[in-house]
């Protein structure tokens, strides 16, 4: 939490892109819209319900505001 309550969960940069590669440990490649490579893990909300992602599904995720090429998945589309 941030000094005035608000999370920082959800400030990183929402793009879209699409699962290459399935790594160890819950990890995926994917290759942004604009052409970038990142490596993502799940958002513990998606998560939790128990959503399978797999190569080639499209996906939209936050970049890390620190990392550029870490990434995290907020949603299958």
């Amino acid at each position: 939490m941030d000094f005035d309550g608000e999370s920082r969960a959800g400030s990183g940069r929402a793009l879209t892109g699409t699962v290459t590669e399935q790594l160890p440990s819950a990890l995926y490649r994917v290759r942004l819209d604009e052409g970038a490579v990142v490596t993502a893990h799940v958002a513990d909300r998606t998560d939790r319900n128990f959503i399978r992602i797999l190569v080639g599904d499209r996906v939209r995720l936050e970049l890390s505001p620190v990392d550029l090429g870490r990434g995290r998945i907020v949603q299958k589309m």
